[in-house]
């Protein structure tokens, strides 16, 4: 994996844990949004629900779900949609194979 991926895979990780309360607000400050677009990060990447979801590890259905607001989006994947709408290459070269 490369240097950005690394930190990219790091800064999710302390997200996580301090979405879990892991660690203090002190060590470290995180800003995850109370929603996020879903369907305007698909279009601006110009993927269907199926391609979106094959890209990012999401289920189909889960996609479906939060377009049609069926469905909340939890604090995990709303940071990783976040990152996907900022830094989709970053994304992409920390999910790559091999």
């Amino acid at each position: 994996m490369s240097k950005a991926g690394s930190r990219i895979l790091q800064g999710a990780r302390e997200a996580l844990a301090l979405a879990h309360g892991e660690v203090g607000t002190a060590d470290f400050a995180v800003h995850i949004p109370a929603e996020v677009d879903v369907k305007a990060i698909r279009r601006k990447l110009g993927l269907s629900q199926q391609g979106f979801a094959a890209r990012y590890g999401f289920s189909i259905g889960r996609v479906r779900d939060w377009e049609q607001r069926r469905s909340s989006i939890d604090a995990p994947s709303r940071i990783l949609l976040t990152v996907i709408d900022k830094e989709p290459e970053a994304v992409d070269r920390a999910l790559a194979a091999g």
